[in-house]
């Protein structure tokens, strides 16, 4: 029986979590550059938003379902209204933001122009800019021309234009008076080109640093772009349209995966709009005759916003040579124990070791697989990837190996959300070259992170290989921390070989003594690891749950941890994203804290620590705490039975958990208010940077 303010709906939490991102954007403590970077981080999160969960919504809706059983107890039409209400203000918000940043970037001799503040200096380097790169690229649309508007690529930015046409209609007979019509008006659309940098960093002059954005390079040569016309005025303000990203696959038998998967991505660009955003000064006439030719109507998200859209094009932001405007760039550290100039075949074979990305270098993960496609007593690589890098040391690692004689097996996810073209190009390449594909199973996502090398040893097979966190990708892995355990423990990799047996042979489903695998075990093992803290609690033992992960969603995982509460079980959760869990309420979930953490990089690990009567059982996991990853996806959870490695986990949890510089709490307020005590302020993220130096340096002693 679900209570009154029981859950937190999913949406709202998640807009919650956008809010911090924005609350970076407007701390005066980061450095200008990284806040301008936060506030393409927000504008990017809100994008992917719209595009998944609100087009879900409006999908619920338009369904003529209420949707309350699914929303946590608010209806569809009601709940898109609250969400429109919401992201109205955080625009409004993040508008205020840039301008405070861009005033604050003019005490650093740091200038954003538009047209109207070009000087007679810049003109010659904009006007061959212009011509040079911009000009080609254009695509500009005449719409008086047209009997409908066409189909506007999803969030790609246009700027409308409305020209006023010269009235110049001579009187036949006497062309000296001029009759005076109604004006004429010719609508235009021009596409913001996305092959060329949104910021065009002109020449310095003296010491001050100019930037114009690609739209207002744009504004300025409107003239040039529309000299065959007589117009009297012309005006551009941008607009976006963001549409429904849900693929739909077809289930033609005939067509292979990669043939399904491919035309899915194709038909998204004619998905159903579900956001149009735009420049709240433009003109009502502008507004209406594009809001008709393109078939927005009320149920959609309409949203006025600035004058520049496509903000997450700020994450982007160029450096401008200035180290004070931006965070420190740390250098990854080394695992101790492990050495890149040697064989990890050999560490690994003595003991367990975990990587920490990215205090800790991912080029271990790379030197792993590159080891394994040299060494002539591997015979075969077995790996996931749901994400890569757009060039990929991982891909070619593998290649290297097929062309070494090793068999390649490669379970590639190619619904990754927004990733399905890069990973389409990926498995046409590995195939090409000779790597055994395998895409998945029906009805689930792969979304482990698991590898296992099997070696020749002493005329035996000797299992190595690593269960992540994180995603297989060098960029992401500079911004991502995760955790990647290297183990060659028997029992470990045995069963991680059952799981690549269940990629194959979908209908045999294993046992596993130590890992944790969904969809079949993982919710059933999480409710009874969270029961055996309730019988230990009543009998008086140590008992605690400490979790840390992305998202908290799944409703039967939720109440049992408000059993737990209620039973006494003391409770520390860090949810960096989601949390529909309602935590300090009297008689549910006093026993619950939780906060997020948001800073320079993005807290991705996924920890769960049971006290377990003293002997504390860890894990670390590529699944959240969401019934998509309980049940419709394939994921794994690895127990940590290395002591070192123990500590290790407790000691960054309880880093994290000291957090009160970036940590929020999470309460029924849901004010993303800071967590501000008495103790010396500790910063989680460069606290975890410190622990690993000081590993390191015990190591040199």
């Amino acid at each position: 029986m679900q209570e009154k303010n029981q859950y937190i709906n999913r949406e709202l939490s998640w807009l919650q979590f956008n809010a911090r991102v924005l609350q970076e954007a407007a701390d005066k403590t980061v450095p200008l550059i990284e806040r301008l970077r936060f506030l393409g981080i927000f504008s990017n999160n809100l994008d992917e938003f719209f595009k998944v969960r609100y087009a879900t919504i409006k999908r619920i809706d338009l369904a003529g379902k209420g949707g309350k059983s699914v929303l946590g107890g608010i209806k569809a039409k009601q709940l898109l209204e609250e969400i429109t209400q919401i992201v109205i203000d955080q625009q409004s918000e993040s508008l205020n933001i840039l301008a405070s940043i861009q005033n604050k970037l003019k005490d650093h001799n740091i200038f954003i122009i538009n047209e109207k503040q070009v000087t007679k200096s810049q003109q010659p380097f904009l006007k061959n800019f212009f011509i040079q790169k911009v000009s080609p690229a254009l695509v500009t649309i005449v719409l008086n021309d047209l009997a409908e508007a066409p189909r506007l690529k999803d969030s790609a930015a246009y700027l409308a234009v409305k020209m006023v046409m010269k009235d110049a209609t001579p009187q036949k007979g006497n062309p000296q008076i001029v009759t005076r019509t109604l004006k004429e008006k010719k609508y235009v659309l021009i596409e913001i080109p996305r092959s060329i940098e949104r910021f065009v960093v002109l020449p310095k002059e003296g010491d001050k640093q100019h930037v114009i954005l690609l739209d207002d390079l744009i504004r300025y040569h409107l003239h040039t772009i529309f000299n065959i016309f007589e117009y009297e005025s012309i005006s551009a303000h941008m607009v976006k349209i963001t549409r429904d990203a849900e693929l739909d696959i077809d289930s033609d038998l005939s067509k292979s995966f990669i043939e399904k998967i491919s035309a899915s991505v194709k038909e998204r660009i004619e998905g159903e709009p579900v956001r149009f955003v735009y420049d709240m000064n433009i003109e009502q006439d502008t507004l209406q005759y594009l809001m008709g030719k393109m078939g927005i109507d009320a149920t959609d998200s309409i949203i006025p916003g600035g004058r520049y859209h496509n903000r997450r094009d700020y994450m982007n932001f160029p450096s401008l040579g200035s180290e004070e405007l931006q965070y420190k760039n740390y250098e990854a550290l080394p695992v101790p124990g492990l050495v890149l100039q040697g064989s990890l075949f050999k560490e690994i074979a003595k003991k367990d070791f975990l990587l920490h990305t990215p205090y800790q270098t991912f080029s271990y993960t790379v030197k792993f697989l590159r080891e394994a496609a040299l060494d002539p007593a591997v015979r075969s690589i077995k790996i996931t990837i749901y994400r890569l890098a757009k060039i990929s040391h991982i891909a070619s690692s593998l290649v290297n190996a097929v062309k070494n004689g090793k068999k390649v097996t490669v379970q590639i996810e190619l619904r990754a959300r927004f990733d399905e073209a890069a990973n389409i190009n990926y498995a046409e390449q590995m195939q090409r070259e000779g790597v055994n594909l395998i895409f998945g199973v029906k009805g689930l996502k792969v979304h482990s992170k698991a590898c296992v090398i099997e070696r020749m040893e002493d005329g035996k097979v000797k299992r190595y290989g690593f269960i992540s966190t994180g995603n297989l990708n060098e960029s992401t892995a500079r911004i991502y921390s995760d955790f990647t355990l290297f183990t060659s423990d028997h029992e470990i990799m045995k069963e991680v070989s059952k799981v690549f047996n269940f990629f194959e042979v979908n209908y045999k489903v294993s046992r596993y003594k130590h890992l944790i695998v969904s969809p079949h075990y993982t919710r059933i093992t999480f409710l009874k690891l969270i029961q055996t803290e309730i019988d230990n609690v009543q009998a008086g033992k140590p008992a605690g749950i400490r979790l840390k992960m992305n998202s908290l969603s799944d409703y039967d995982l939720i109440d049992k941890l408000y059993e737990a509460s209620r039973a006494g079980v003391k409770m520390k959760l860090i949810i960096r994203g989601i949390c529909c869990l309602v935590p300090g309420v009297q008689g549910m979930s006093e026993n619950i804290e939780v906060i997020s953490i948001v800073d320079k990089y993005l807290e991705h690990p996924r920890i769960f620590i049971f006290e377990n009567a003293g002997t504390p059982r860890i894990y670390i996991s590529s699944a959240d705490w969401m019934t998509r990853n309980m049940d419709y996806r394939v994921e794994i959870t690895c127990p940590i039975y290395d002591e070192e490695i123990q500590k290790e986990l407790i000691d960054t949890f309880k880093i994290c958990w000291s957090d009160n510089v970036k940590a929020r709490v999470i309460s029924t307020k849901q004010d993303n208010a800071y967590r501000r005590n008495n103790k010396p302020p500790l910063r989680s993220q460069f606290a975890l940077y410190e622990y690993y130096s000081q590993q390191v340096e015990k190591t040199k002693d």
